[in-house]
Order: C-alpha cells, then structure tokens, then sequence
C-alpha cells in the first residue's frame, strides 16, 4: 500500500511544480515522515491528487529515482530508498554552499536583519528535526 503523502502545490511558488514534488518528497524523507522501504503513490494516483498532469509526477520521481532517493520495482512501484551517501564531502560542502547562496539572494531584497534570517533558518532546521530550540519562536 502507497504511503500518503501530505504535499501542496503552492501557486505562487517560484520553483516550477515537478521541483515542489521533488523537495516535498525529499523532505518527507529526511524527516522520516517517509521511511526506506514505502512506497510512493503512483505517478496517476499522485496526479490526481494534486490535480496536476502526470507527466509532472513522472518528472519529479524520475529526478528522485537519478539522487538515490527512491527506487524502482518493477511492476510494483516506487519505494523511499535506503539512506546512503552518494557524495564526498567535498562535493557536499559545494551544494550545501549553493543551497545557502539561493537562499541568500531570495530573502536579500526582504530587508531582514542577518539575525532574523538566521533565526528563521535555525527554526525551520529545529522543526525538521522536531525539536524546537531556546529563544525561538
């Protein structure tokens, strides 16, 4: 049976849907909301469920299936994938660089103060984890 997943399409979203898919899932799984071994809903039943062509569904789960996130069986589906490293250090530090410098150049124009955006980092790093930590709101 396919896991449910909780995920919304966000209108205004700047990222594309099939990229929304993609992190939301990604999210899941890091989160452990998904755990290796669920397996995903099917690229139709998903497409329905967001009201959204399935050929975006097929995108984002092929882009999952390229980061080792998920796996395929055949005729039986996609499931959440073991948790491995695939990246070197290296390699890791570059992306993790990348991520930081989009998010940077999204909320500069805000007007934020340095320490609010890295309040609102950490709160966001606190409730993936499901923790919340001292001082934030």
């Amino acid at each position: 049976m396919a896991a449910t997943l909780q995920l919304q399409i966000k209108v205004g979203d700047p990222r594309p849907i099939f990229r929304q898919i993609v992190d939301g899932i990604g999210l899941a799984i890091v989160s452990g909301e998904l755990q290796p071994g669920d397996q995903l809903p099917s690229v139709r039943t998903l497409g329905m469920q967001l009201s959204i062509n399935p050929n975006t569904v097929a995108r984002a789960y092929a882009e999952l299936a390229t980061k080792g996130l998920v796996d395929s069986r055949q005729g039986l589906g996609l499931f959440v994938g073991q948790r491995k490293q695939m990246l070197n250090r290296g390699e890791r530090n570059k992306r993790l660089q990348s991520a930081v410098q989009r998010c940077v150049n999204e909320v500069m124009h805000l007007h934020f103060s340095d320490e609010e955006v890295l309040k609102a980092m950490e709160s966001q790093l606190a409730a993936l984890h499901g923790t919340q930590k001292k001082g934030l709101g």
